[in-house]
């Protein structure tokens, strides 16, 4: 009965002290320090070694301004522990008082404490970057390294220079730690993308480009090529870092994988001259059959997208000749896909496009390759109107690979099939759930959706404007492209002046560009531009139409005029960061 009874005391004590706590955190967080302080004193004495609570009480006497009282409790403290970082506790409340003498003195006290014994940096220079002290927690560091050698802080340190502005000897002290500690390369380069993209900045990206380039002549280890090949990459100068991916492969000549991804990477963002080359490169220096059927596939992908009639019969005969050769196996997967799809949708011959799926699924396939083919199945479906079967697919998917990427792109699909079908109430709910995924392509595309939708229901609760508009998003998936002109066509006429216009005006500038026409393209984006400058669409009317004078057209003058107006005029934007980089290449940068 006695062991019971004190274990009901202690569980009830536990409970009382852990509501304490909370109670403290709510008032701490509400700022509500007066009763923030009771709370974290009686915290405080209840367990006098925890320097938590003895730190949220010093903070609140400091919020409330009491500071004679806060260096009592710091001294007292201090001279039954001996810790070096309340002399740094100590400096920062006498500067809050706006001691600065005071404050230097005790500061520089702790210092000299790194100096009798190195090991207190960890501790001491902790507390100065948690009091935003950052010349002294750098300080702090390099005391200690100074004092011993073999001490390593260039990872923090390069931290500290960044905050402080020395960007220089950020980028120095980040490169010799990866260099020397080549586990944290990925956690680097996650630290030098924040200072890349910062807007504006381009200084920095040259900094770190010369800083790279000066390593991988000096240095011939090819770990300095491959930094310089993502730093190119991050540029989106695929050229660049397909030249340092060649020389890597040339010294060590195991495999071509990075350089298969390489021109995946310039496929995505539309640079086919590289990928192209990149491709070819890879045709010529393998013989290993999975490298060639990937290569070929990216070859064949880029082709079908610029086909015309006239190339149809060649394009399928090329197909058939490379599984011919390699034959139907897993290894061809990507090829026999490309080739449904090619029938499918370019040859307008759905029936043989998923004969080929259906032949492929009867093969030993994993549970990603048998996805991939239930996904071009659920495509075609999808294009002969076979919306309920598509969705079945679609949610196989789902469920089969639940949090993959390939499950995403499946939900996304499925949301777009209910758009399709003039679902919106539900497709909306699909689009809102994925414009927080993780992959930026897809959330991006959900929150184009989303916003159609919302929109156009808002502007017509009748929805009519915006059925005639997912009939025609329809014709463009079914790659039926005069129609989608049409269909586009008479909702201008018909909608004109509401809410459907400006992005019909978009789709129809898209289109005429898929089919070539450019000075209809760039009048669809003018009228954007023109008459739905406050709308939401009026940074890709110029994003799209630059585009089309700088690639085009070559008239260079017009182009940047265009980026320029996104760089100043719209800031948020997903086409600001390219939309800048193009600008400056147009301006003749050399610090790109």
């Amino acid at each position: 009965m006695k062991k019971i009874f004190l274990y009901i005391t202690l569980f009830f004590s536990l409970a009382c002290f852990s509501q304490n706590e909370q109670l403290a955190q709510y008032y701490y967080d509400k700022g509500d320090f007066e009763k923030a302080l009771v709370s974290y004193q009686d915290l405080s004495n209840s367990l006098p070694s925890n320097p938590f609570y003895f730190q949220r009480k010093i903070d609140c006497m400091q919020q409330l301004l009491q500071f004679d009282p806060a260096e009592k409790e710091i001294q007292e403290r201090m001279a039954r522990s001996k810790q070096s970082t309340l002399l740094v506790e100590l400096g920062y409340n006498f500067q809050l008082q706006k001691n600065d003498a005071k404050a230097k003195k005790y500061y520089d006290e702790a210092i000299e404490r790194i100096r009798k014994n190195p090991n207190e940096v960890y501790g001491v220079a902790n507390t100065f970057e948690k009091k935003v002290l950052l010349e002294y927690a750098l300080k702090s560091y390099v005391t200690a390294s100074e004092m011993v050698p073999t001490l390593d802080f260039k990872y923090q340190t390069a931290l500290l220079y960044g905050q402080l502005g020395n960007t220089d000897q950020m980028i120095a002290n980040f490169l010799e730690e990866a260099f020397e500690n080549q586990q944290s390369v990925l956690m680097i380069q996650n630290q030098l993308t924040r200072y890349m993209s910062k807007d504006g900045d381009s200084k920095f990206n040259e900094s770190l480009r010369k800083s790279l380039i000066v390593r991988v002549q000096k240095n011939q280890d090819v770990f300095w090529n491959q930094f310089l090949s993502w730093f190119y990459m991050q540029q989106k100068e695929f050229g660049k870092a397909f030249i340092q991916e060649k020389a890597i492969y040339k010294r060590n000549p195991e495999s071509l994988m990075n350089i298969l991804s390489l021109g995946q990477m310039a496929i995505e963002e539309g640079n086919q001259e590289v990928a192209t080359e990149v491709m070819n490169y890879v045709l010529e220096n393998t013989t290993d059959v999975d490298l060639i059927v990937r290569a070929q596939s990216y070859l064949l992908q880029m082709r079908m997208e610029k086909a015309q009639e006239k190339d149809f019969a060649a394009i399928d005969a090329q197909f058939n000749a490379l599984l011919k050769q390699y034959g139907i196996t897993p290894v061809t997967l990507s090829l026999q896909l490309k080739q449904a799809h090619f029938a499918s949708f370019i040859m307008k011959n759905p029936i043989e496009g998923k004969a080929i799926v259906k032949r492929a699924m009867e093969m030993q396939l994993n549970q990603f390759d048998q996805a991939q083919c239930k996904m071009e199945l659920a495509d075609i479906l999808l294009s002969e109107e076979k919306f309920n079967q598509a969705l079945l697919y679609y949610s196989q998917i789902q469920e089969n690979l639940q949090n993959n990427v390939l499950s995403h792109e499946a939900s996304l699909k499925s949301a777009k099939t209910s758009y399709f079908k003039t679902d919106f109430e539900w497709a909306l709910k699909q689009f809102k759930e994925l414009k927080s995924a993780s992959t930026q392509l897809i959330a991006n595309d959900a929150l184009e959706y989303f916003l159609l939708i919302n929109d156009n229901t808002v502007a017509d609760s009748t929805q009519t404007a915006l059925k005639q508009f997912a009939k025609g998003d329809y014709l463009l998936y079914q790659n039926r492209n005069q129609e989608a002109v049409v269909q586009f066509q008479q909702i201008l006429k018909s909608f004109k002046g509401q809410e459907i216009e400006s992005v019909t005006l978009l789709r129809l500038g898209r289109l005429y560009e898929k089919l070539g026409d450019t000075a209809l393209a760039l009048a669809q984006y003018q009228d954007i531009i023109e008459h739905h400058s406050d709308g939401i669409y009026v940074d890709e009317a110029l994003y799209f139409s630059a585009e089309i004078y700088n690639k085009q057209l070559q008239q260079p003058d017009k182009a940047k005029a265009l980026y320029e107006k996104i760089i100043f005029s719209h800031q948020d934007s997903i086409y600001f960061v390219d939309a800048r980089r193009k600008f400056r290449e147009l301006r003749g940068d050399t610090n790109l």
